[in-house]
């Protein structure tokens, strides 16, 4: 095995392991909350806890919108074995932030989850955002696209660029107010959006003058 089928080989499982480390962060946090009832949980867990896994939810989406960026200025190719992968994982966080509002909040109580869908509007978004992406997660896998077809696929997954424009509006909108932390991470997506634009612009030119 040459070095770099061996980093290949292994590189994967570790950035998988790592992707779990929000997780089980949280976990070990709640597992130790009733020992230590004023420890980062704070006084409302539940509300901490729907939050943080929102926060790792759109960092791990903007970081699967970053890999394509990061190979064009950098000319890493290998970083695009880990796009799927990430791009499941903001998916999955995504499940779980949506889960702990369900499940933890609202007690699975539907009705008061549907009033809360329709009157208020950063609940509206953050749904609409999680339809966008769950048909690009269900169709992520190599069978899915070969019954699409390639071209179908791609103009299906570019739904990711609406969906983290989405995902920062939520968090804008949750945050009720100007605060840095959303400006943050809608300035990033702003940026890896941007990249593809211009990207795409130049391209647009070159066929035209060709």
């Amino acid at each position: 095995m040459t070095r770099n089928s061996a980093v290949k080989t292994f590189a994967k499982p570790v950035v998988f392991v790592l992707c779990l480390g929000p997780l089980a962060w949280i976990g070990w946090v709640a597992f130790t909350s009733g020992v230590n009832p004023t420890g980062p949980l704070g006084a409302n867990p539940i509300e901490y806890i729907n939050r943080y896994l929102g926060d790792w939810a759109i960092r791990f989406l903007l970081a699967a919108l970053a890999i394509t960026p990061v190979r064009g200025i950098t000319g890493w190719n290998a970083v695009m074995q880990y796009r799927r992968m990430i791009g499941l994982y903001a998916f999955f966080y995504v499940c779980l932030h949506l889960s702990s509002y369900i499940g933890l909040d609202q007690f699975f109580d539907w009705r008061e989850i549907w009033k809360d869908i329709t009157k208020r509007n950063y609940i509206t978004v953050g749904m609409v955002n999680f339809v966008l992406l769950a048909p690009l997660a269900a169709t992520s896998t190599n069978a899915m696209i070969k019954r699409l077809g390639g071209k179908r696929w791609v103009k299906l997954h570019k739904l990711v660029y609406a969906a983290g424009i989405l995902a920062c509006f939520h968090f804008y909108m949750m945050r009720k107010g100007v605060q840095l932390e959303p400006i943050i991470y809608a300035g990033i997506c702003a940026v890896l959006l941007g990249y593809r634009v211009v990207k795409h612009l130049k391209k647009k030119s070159a066929t035209a003058a060709a």
